[in-house]
């Protein structure tokens, strides 16, 4: 007996059990889905939270947590477990969690007693079917005798992961919408997941989301290999409901504060971001490497390219001593690496830098931009990788910038002028003969006038400098340089790009 997906949705797994036929769930009823969603006018979720969760201070919701005894799957011992979000005061809109079995899919109720709340003084009243702000799932990720915490479905369309040793930093999302270029961001939102029941010796969880919003709907497959590395491996088909200025596909977002490049002057901290820059590779072969910095406005800039080979925002600063943190941490937060499945053809890596005024406000957002967008209605399937790594990590296979400073030595700058000094490692730069004449290739944009540069080894460390003086011609506006290390006729290493923001 054959059933369609949307009788399947619309009889419940209860009706069709009496009917004596449930089909195995897969993307292609979510995608069926999503289409449907796609084809209505879109409805805003009801606002239906009660009024004492909406008011809980920030603390007061911390003190909401999940009992770790009643993670679902911990009794039958399986090697991956999931704990659930409490809503409030940020997460006022429930989302809905099934898990899929061999039998089908069933929801996961909200239960009151699952939940310890701490000091909270609350009513209750309105709790009885509440829902979730989202899950997290949990794996013997570091020891085989506990389980961490391996990723993080929370809020709008954003995710979180971890691989061995890492700490929290950067967050992935779904999809963004006109993050820069339209009338205002859009954020898409997952309401509804299937989290398929692993089995006794799993080595991955599948995780299958809806997204909705105004003017987007969308299915999503994520299958979660923890590891070293822990590695997504995602599947999306969207569709529009209307036009959109900017569909920023497999968005990463994290923070930048301050950094070798731009100290600060007062911290007793090196550094403090969760990444230090973006690295993007094309389909042609160049390695591009963007230092982030925290500017004092918003500043776009981005990368068009025939074809992409994948993108980034990384860690590379991986020591301590850089960071002298021994809270947040920042030397053992995740980079995360973008590989296309398939050719996204065409289009571009963007960059949005916010200014932040301090550490938790989260001011980088990297994305893709296909070069054309889908009509409303016409389905976009596209596929990727998403790579969270630590100090194995994703490298250009020349050589790349191991840090890029910013300032004067001894001699003064003169006026509008800047200094970089951008020091390189990797095996193209260490099998060089001692002899070898290596030069700097710099340029700028027309903003830019390029007044001294240098190429020569560093006698301490053997690696490579490049050092660079540039004059920006109008302060008011921004200005790009890029440069590179070559000898005779081959490049070394990855370009290095940054912008002078205007002044």
């Amino acid at each position: 007996m054959q059933i369609s997906f949307s009788l399947r949705h619309a009889l419940g797994l209860s009706a069709l059990l009496a009917l004596g036929s449930v089909q195995a769930f897969d993307f292609e009823d979510v995608a069926a889905q999503a289409k449907q969603q796609a084809g209505k006018p879109y409805q805003a979720p009801a606002d239906t939270l009660p009024s004492e969760l909406k008011t809980l201070s920030y603390d007061q919701l911390r003190d909401i947590r999940f009992k770790p005894e009643r993670a679902l799957w911990r009794g039958e011992k399986l090697p991956f477990e999931l704990a659930f979000f409490h809503l409030g005061k940020f997460q006022t809109q429930p989302v809905r969690i099934n898990e899929v079995t061999p039998q089908g899919a069933r929801p996961v109720s909200f239960k009151r007693e699952d939940f310890d709340y701490g000091k909270n003084k609350l009513s209750y009243q309105g709790f009885s079917d509440l829902g979730f702000a989202g899950f997290r799932a949990h794996y013997a990720l570091n020891n085989p005798q506990y389980k961490d915490e391996l990723v993080v479905f929370l809020g709008a369309s954003y995710l979180r992961a971890l691989g061995a040793g890492q700490h929290y930093g950067l967050s992935a999302r779904g999809l963004a919408i006109d993050t820069v270029g339209g009338k205002g961001e859009e954020f898409p939102r997952f309401t509804e997941f299937w989290i398929e029941r692993p089995k006794a010796d799993a080595k991955s969880l599948t995780v299958y989301a809806l997204l909705d919003s105004p003017r987007a709907s969308g299915a999503y497959q994520f299958t979660i290999r923890p590891g070293g590395n822990t590695v997504m491996d995602v599947r999306s088909r969207l569709f529009l409901r209307g036009p959109v200025a900017t569909l920023a596909l497999a968005p990463l977002t994290s923070m930048y504060m301050f950094g070798e490049n731009q100290p600060h002057r007062t911290d007793f901290r090196p550094e403090v971001h969760d990444s230090d820059g973006l690295m993007v590779a094309t389909a042609e072969g160049e390695w591009i490497w963007r230092p982030l910095i925290n500017p004092a406005g918003t500043l776009t800039t981005s990368f068009a390219m025939k074809g992409l080979r994948g993108f980034g925002l990384m860690q590379r600063d991986r020591a301590f001593s850089n960071y002298e943190d021994t809270e947040a941490r920042y030397e053992q937060r995740p980079s995360a690496w973008v590989e296309p499945v398939g050719d996204w053809g065409p289009g571009r890596v963007e960059l949005m830098l916010l200014h932040t005024p301090d550490e938790t406000n989260d001011n980088v957002v990297a994305y893709w931009v296909p070069e054309k967008t889908p009509a409303p209605g016409q389905a976009l399937d596209f596929s990727y990788r998403l790579h969270m790594q630590g100090e194995a990590q994703q490298r250009p296979p020349g050589a790349w910038a191991t840090q890029s400073r910013a300032g004067r030595g001894f001699a003064e700058l003169a006026a509008n002028e800047q200094q970089f000094i951008v020091d390189f490692q990797g095996p193209s730069l260490a099998k060089l003969p001692p002899d070898a004449t290596v030069k700097a290739v710099l340029s700028s944009d027309a903003n830019g006038r390029i007044t001294e540069s240098n190429a020569y080894r560093n006698p301490v460390t053997g690696a490579w400098r490049m050092t660079v003086r540039v004059q920006q011609l109008r302060p008011t506006q921004a200005t790009e340089l890029r440069g590179f290390l070559q000898h005779d006729d081959n490049v070394l290493t990855e370009t290095w790009s940054t912008i002078l923001p205007p002044r």
